[in-house]
C-alpha cells in the first residue's frame, strides 16, 4: 500500500489529530449526556426494528424477546470497547480511527474501513426494503406488484439523496424530531398493547430451538449497530471521560428494554400465522389488537417516516465516512472533495450502490448481510481494544470476553445462514473480497504507480 515512512507519518498525523480534537472538545463541546444518549438511541431505533421484527419472529417464535435480549447483550459488551476507545481517541472518524490505530494503516485496516463503508450501504438498502414493505400496505394488492416494490425502494433512496445534495443541514435538524416521534409511537404501542398480551404465546412450549433463537438474535443485530454513532461525535461531548461511557451503556440498555417490550407485545398479542403472513410489516400488525386499523395505519406511516429518516441520516453519515476514508488515501480522490461542505460524489456513490443492492437482494438476505457485516466490524473493534487495552485503560478480561462473544456470534450467524440461505453467505464474502481486493489493487497499483497518490 505505502512505505513504512508514510505509515509513520499518517499515524503521527492521526495522533496529533486526536490530541487536537481532544483539546477542541473541551472548548467547543456542545452535547451533554442526554444529547449523547439520544444520538445512540436514534442510531439504533432507526428503521431496523421496523425491518427485522418479522424475521426474528419467524426464527424464534415465542422466544423473540429472548432473541432481542441475546443481540442486545452482544451489543452491550461491544459498547464497553467503544466507550474506552472513544475516550482515548476523540475523533469524528470513530470506528475507522480505532481500527487504524490498532492495525497501523495496512491492507487489513484499509480493507476493513472500506467494508464498514459497504456495510452502511447495506443498512440503507435494508431501510429502503422496509420502506417499500410498509408503503405497499397502502396499495390494494400491492404485495403482488413487484415493479411497484422497486419503485418504492428507489424513491426511498433517491429522495433522501436529493435532500443531502441540496440541503444537508435539514438532515441533522429534522432527525431529533423524527426520533422523538418514533419513540413516542413505540411507547404508545407498548402501553395500549400490554392488556392484549396472551402470556401462553410466550411460554417455552412456543420457543424454537436454542440455536434458532441465537441465530434470530444475530440476524436482528443490525437493529442495535447504531450506538457506534456516539463515537463519531465524541469530540463534541461535554466531559467526555464520564459522559461517553454513560452514553454508550445508557443508550444500549434503554434500547434493549424497548425492544424486549415491543417483542413481548408483538408475539403476545398476535397469532404466529398472522405475523408470518405480514412478516415484512410485523410491527403494524402488532398495533392492530389494541389500536385497530387506525393503529395499523399510524404505525405504517411512522414506519415510512422512520425508514425514510434513517436512510436520510445514513446517506449523510456514509458520504462523510467515505470522505474521511478518501482523505486517508483508501478511496479515489474524487470522494474527498466537497462543495458547500457536502461530499457530493460521496452522496452520489452511496446512492447508486445502495440502489443496486436494495433492488437485487431480498429483505431477509439484506438483514443477514447487514448483521454479519457489523458483527465483523464490532469483532475487529473489540480486538482493536484488546490490542490497545493499556493505552485506553481497559479491563483486559472484559475486552477479551467481548471479543470472543462477538466472534462466536458472527460464526453462529454464518453457520446457521449457510444451511438456510447460502446465497447471503456468498454475498457477504463477496463484500469482504471486494473490500480487501479493491484496497490491494487501488493501494498497490492505481494510487501508488499511476496517480502517485499517498495518504494525507
Amino acid at each position: 500500500m505505502c512505505d513504512k515512512s508514510i505509515q509513520r507519518d499518517v499515524m503521527k498525523a492521526d495522533n496529533n489529530s486526536t490530541k487536537n480534537s481532544t483539546k477542541n472538545s473541551t472548548k467547543n463541546s456542545s452535547v451533554g449526556l442526554l444529547g449523547a444518549i439520544a444520538i445512540g438511541v436514534g442510531g439504533m431505533v432507526g428503521g431496523g426494528i421496523f425491518a427485522v421484527l418479522g424475521e426474528a419472529v419467524s426464527l424464534a417464535s415465542g422466544a423473540t424477546a429472548v432473541a432481542f435480549l441475546v443481540a442486545g447483550l452482544v451489543a452491550l459488551l461491544s459498547s464497553y470497547s467503544y466507550a474506552k476507545l472513544s475516550v482515548a481517541y476523540q475523533n469524528r472518524g470513530g470506528t475507522v480511527v480505532f481500527i487504524d490505530n490498532a492495525f497501523k494503516h495496512n491492507l487489513l485496516s484499509g480493507g476493513i474501513n472500506l467494508f464498514l463503508w459497504l456495510s452502511y450501504l447495506v443498512t440503507i438498502s435494508l431501510y429502503a426494503s422496509a420502506f417499500a414493505s410498509y408503503g405497499l400496505t397502502f396499495v390494494h394488492d400491492g404485495e403482488s406488484m413487484t415493479w411497484l416494490r422497486h419503485v418504492f425502494i428507489s424513491l426511498a433512496i433517491l429522495l433522501p439523496a436529493g435532500i443531502n445534495l441540496l440541503n444537508a443541514t435539514f438532515v441533522s435538524k429534522s432527525e431529533s424530531i423524527i426520533v422523538a416521534i418514533k419513540i413516542i409511537l413505540l411507547v404508545i404501542i407498548i402501553f395500549f398493547g400490554a392488556s392484549h398480551v396472551d402470556m401462553n404465546r410466550l411460554s417455552v412450549s412456543h420457543w424454537e430451538s436454542p440455536l434458532s433463537i441465537i441465530a434470530a438474535g444475530m440476524i436482528i443485530f443490525v437493529a442495535y449497530e447504531g450506538f457506534e454513532l456516539i463515537a463519531n461525535t465524541a469530540e463534541e461531548i461535554k466531559n467526555p471521560t464520564i459522559n461517553l461511557p454513560r452514553a454508550f451503556y445508557g443508550s444500549v440498555i434503554f434500547v434493549i428494554l424497548l425492544y424486549l417490550l415491543i417483542a413481548v407485545i408483538t408475539v403476545g398479542s398476535v397469532s404466529q400465522s398472522e405475523l408470518m403472513a405480514a412478516k415484512d410489516y410485523a410491527l403494524a400488525i402488532a398495533a392492530k389488537p389494541s389500536l385497530g386499523h387506525v393503529g395499523f395505519v399510524a404505525v405504517s406511516i411512522a414506519a415510512l417516516l422512520a425508514t425514510f429518516s434513517a436512510i436520510n441520516a445514513t446517506i449523510y453519515g456514509n458520504a462523510r465516512l467515505g470522505y474521511i476514508i478518501a482523505k486517508e488515501g483508501e478511496l479515489p480522490q474524487v470522494l474527498d472533495e466537497q462543495k458547500r461542505d457536502i461530499p457530493m460524489m460521496g452522496v452520489i456513490m452511496t446512492t447508486l450502490i445502495s440502489l443496486f443492492i436494495a433492488n437485487t437482494i431480498d429483505l431477509k438476505e439484506i438483514a443477514i448481510i447487514g448483521s454479519a457485516g457489523f458483527l465483523l466490524i464490532f469483532s475487529l473493534v473489540n480486538i482493536s481494544a484488546y490490542k490497545l487495552y493499556r493505552h485506553i485503560n481497559g479491563n483486559k478480561i472484559l475486552i477479551m470476553i467481548s471479543s470472543i462473544v462477538s466472534v462466536l456470534s458472527l460464526l453462529t450467524l454464518l453457520g446457521h445462514t449457510y444451511t438456510k440461505d447460502p446465497k447471503a453467505i456468498v454475498v457477504f464474502f463477496v463484500f469482504i473480497i471486494l473490500s480487501i481486493g479493491f484496497e490491494y489493487f487501488y493501494g498497490t497499483l492505481v494510487r501508488g504507480h499511476f496517480f502517485n497518490r499517498k495518504y494525507k
